[in-house]
C-alpha cells in the first residue's frame, strides 16, 4: 500500500484543478460580458451616426428646397418646349419649314452685341420670315452668365422657351432684347422682372407661364443647348449663319447690313419657291417699345462679341452694324 501522503496529496490537487476550472469559466464569462458590452456600444454608436447623418442630409435638402437660387428643381431633367425636337439639336424654330433657307443665330439674352444685331435686323429678319424666304433656328446660350456670374442668361432663356410653350416665343424674344439690361446687371435673374416684361407679349402671363419660370421647366434643355454651344466652338455671341456660313459681322468681304442680308437670302433662294409649311406661329409685329430698332453705336463704343472664357482667346470686337 502506498503511503498515505501520497493520497493526501492527489486529492489536493484535484481541489486545485477544480478550482482552477472554475476560475478559468468564470474569466470566460467577464471576457463574454466585455465583448457584449462592446458590440452594444458599437451597434449605439453606428445607430447615432446613421441619425446624425440622416438629419445632415434632411438639413442640406432643406437648405437648398429653401434656397432662392435659379429655380432649377428638376434635377437637371431636360424638359423640351412645344414645338422643338426632343431628339435633334436644342433649338426654337421659327417659320416656314420648307422655306428655302436657314438663318441659324447663337445667342444669348444678357448679350449685348446679340441685343445690337437683333435691334438692327429685327423687322428685316421678320420680313424674310413671313415672306417664306427664311427659317430661323434660335439657340439659346449662357455666356454671360459663365463670363460675369449671376443667372440672368439661364434664367430669361427659360423664360423665352415658356413663351415657345404657347406659341409666344417671338414676341418675348424680341420685348427681353428691346429692354435687355446692362451687362452686369444680373436684372433677367429676377423672375418678377421677366414676368413684368411678359406683360408686354399679349396673352403670355398665365399662372402656367409664370410657373413655369418661377420652377426653371425649361432649364436642363437650356443647359443642354449651351453645352452644344460650346461643342461648337464658336467664336462667341451672337453667332449668325446663313445655310451654314458664318454671316456676321461679314459675309466673305461684305459687312452684314439689312440690305445685304436681303441680297444674300435672294441670291441663296435663287430659283426656289418660297415656304409655306408654318413650323410655328409667324412673328408678330414688333412691340411698340420701343419704337424702332436702337441706332447702331459709332466704332469707338461697339459692343464686344460675348467670349466663351478662355485664356487665350481675346475678346473680339463687332464693327458697328449698318441698320
Amino acid at each position: 500500500m502506498p503511503p498515505r501522503f501520497v493520497a493526501a496529496d492527489v486529492s489536493d490537487k484535484n481541489r486545485d484543478g477544480k478550482r482552477t476550472a472554475r476560475e478559468r469559466l468564470i474569466e470566460e464569462r467577464e471576457a463574454q460580458k466585455a465583448r457584449d458590452k462592446r458590440r452594444r456600444t458599437l451597434i449605439v454608436a453606428a445607430a447615432v451616426v446613421g441619425v446624425l447623418g440622416l438629419a445632415a442630409v434632411a438639413g442640406i435638402l432643406a437648405a437648398n428646397m429653401g434656397s432662392d437660387g435659379d429655380g432649377d428643381d428638376s434635377a437637371n431633367a431636360v424638359v423640351t418646349p412645344k414645338g422643338t425636337d426632343p431628339k435633334g439639336d436644342p433649338m426654337i424654330p421659327v417659320g416656314a419649314k420648307d422655306a428655302p433657307s436657314t438663318l441659324t443665330v447663337w445667342e444669348d439674352f444678357r448679350c449685348p452685341a446679340c441685343a445690337q444685331f437683333e435691334n438692327a435686323f429685327r423687322e428685316t429678319i421678320h420680313e424674310l420670315e413671313r415672306a417664306g424666304q427664311i427659317k430661323i433656328e434660335y439657340h439659346l446660350a449662357t455666356l454671360i452668365d459663365g463670363n460675369m456670374g449671376g443667372s440672368g442668361s439661364l434664367k430669361s432663356a427659360n423664360a423665352a422657351a415658356c413663351a415657345q410653350d404657347v406659341g409666344k416665343f417671338v414676341p418675348y424674344h424680341d420685348v427681353l432684347y428691346q429692354n435687355q439690361p446692362p451687362e452686369t446687371d444680373d436684372a433677367f435673374s429676377k423672375d418678377s422682372r421677366l414676368i413684368e416684361l411678359a406683360n408686354k407679349v399679349d396673352g403670355l402671363v398665365t399662372d402656367t407661364f409664370k410657373q413655369c419660370v418661377a420652377d426653371g421647366t425649361h432649364n436642363g434643355w437650356v443647359r443642354k443647348s449651351n453645352e452644344a454651344f460650346q461643342k461648337g466652338n464658336f467664336q462667341g455671341t451672337p453667332t449668325v449663319q446663313l445655310n451654314g456660313e458664318s454671316i456676321f459681322p461679314k459675309k466673305g468681304d461684305e459687312q452684314i447690313s439689312p440690305d445685304n442680308l436681303k441680297k444674300w437670302v435672294a441670291e441663296a433662294n435663287k430659283g426656289k419657291k418660297a415656304g409655306t409649311a408654318t413650323a410655328t406661329p409667324p412673328a408678330s409685329p414688333s412691340p411698340a417699345s420701343p419704337a424702332s430698332p436702337a441706332p447702331a453705336p459709332p466704332a469707338s463704343s461697339a459692343p464686344r462679341a460675348s467670349v466663351p472664357p478662355a485664356a487665350s482667346q481675346p475678346q473680339a470686337s463687332v464693327p458697328p452694324l449698318t441698320p
